[in-house]
Order: structure tokens, then sequence, then C-alpha cells
């Protein structure tokens, strides 16, 4: 099993930034893909970015051009920039981990856009 701490959320202007972290511990086996999700008030969780050991990256439609996901193999860390929020990006943000027979989450960070 993967232990996933996240940091970096919070409350920021439409408009601001904010970069996520997201370090993973505890696994034996490589961490084959790590992501970010999200989950708003009365919605279902949803994929925000996602990045392959290899570096090949995968974005929603809503967050391309204005988040970037980024990962440090040898901290087992990924990251997510994001930039030009706004209100419709407020949620909860999980990390996700997954190796070839595990499927992780962290606790969630919330991340609040005010207009």
């Amino acid at each position: 099993q993967v232990q996933l701490v996240e940091s970096g959320g919070g409350l920021v202007q439409a408009g601001g930034s904010l970069r996520l972290s997201c370090a993973a511990t505890g696994s034996g086996f490589s961490i084959a893909l790590m992501g970010w999700y999200r989950q708003a008030p009365g919605k279902k969780r949803e994929l925000v970015a996602a990045i392959t050991r290899g570096g090949t990256t995968n974005y929603a439609d809503s967050v391309k051009g204005r988040f970037t996901i980024s990962r440090d193999n040898g901290k087992n860390t990924v990251y997510l920039q994001m930039n030009r929020l706004n209100p419709d990006d407020t949620a909860v943000y999980y990390c996700n981990a997954k190796t070839i027979d595990t499927n992780d989450w962290g606790q969630g960070t919330q991340v609040a856009v005010s207009s």
C-alpha cells in the first residue's frame, strides 16, 4: 500500500495560482501512474491530470493550458501547478497513485477560488 500526503491547497482569488504537492511513501513497487482528481460538492470525482513514470501526461479539457502536472521519480512526488484559476476549479483535490497491484488515494486538499 502507498501512503500519499498532499499539501498546497487553500483559498485564492480568480486568476490566481496554487501549487499542489503529493509525496508517496511505502511502495515496494514502482509507481506507474500518479495523478490528481477533484470532487466538487454534489459532483462526481473527476480526473484533472495524470502522469506516467516516463513523463507522459493527460489532462482534462477544462484545465488544458492552465494546469501543469509534473513528477519527481526520485522523490516519488507529483506536483500540480494551477494557473488562471476560476471558481469552477473549486473542489477537494485528491492525489492518486497506481502500482502494478495497488490503487491508493490521498486524504484530499481543499482548493477554493473566489470570484
